[in-house]
């Protein structure tokens, strides 16, 4: 269960990660006042997740997940470059990930 939280938990983390362009700078209310929430939920359910993962296995995979899922966003919808080097470089923090859960007892 602490594995689906902490993926869940980094699918927040990509919402609020995201919804800091669409706030643009916190100057808009409602993508501002829905980071805000992303951000609550994403560190409440990581804090829940650390109860039972060790905690750099928790932030890792969280951190990690934030970042493939927040790139391959801001390469879909701000036209960010989608570079054979940076995806390379995507699939190796997945693979870090997937290393991880196969390495951390539970």
């Amino acid at each position: 269960m602490a594995w689906i939280t902490l993926v869940v938990a980094g699918i927040f983390e990509i919402g609020w990660a995201i919804g800091l362009k669409y706030s643009q700078g916190f100057t808009r209310p409602l993508p501002t006042t829905l980071t805000i929430l992303s951000m609550i939920i994403s560190m409440g359910l990581l804090g829940m997740a650390a109860r039972t993962l060790p905690v750099g296995t928790a932030y890792a995979v969280w951190t990690g997940i934030g970042a493939i899922g927040t790139a391959l966003l801001g390469i879909y919808l701000f036209e960010e470059p989608a570079t054979t080097a940076r995806l390379v470089c995507l699939v190796l923090i997945a693979a870090g990930i997937v290393g991880l859960k196969i390495v951390t007892p539970t």
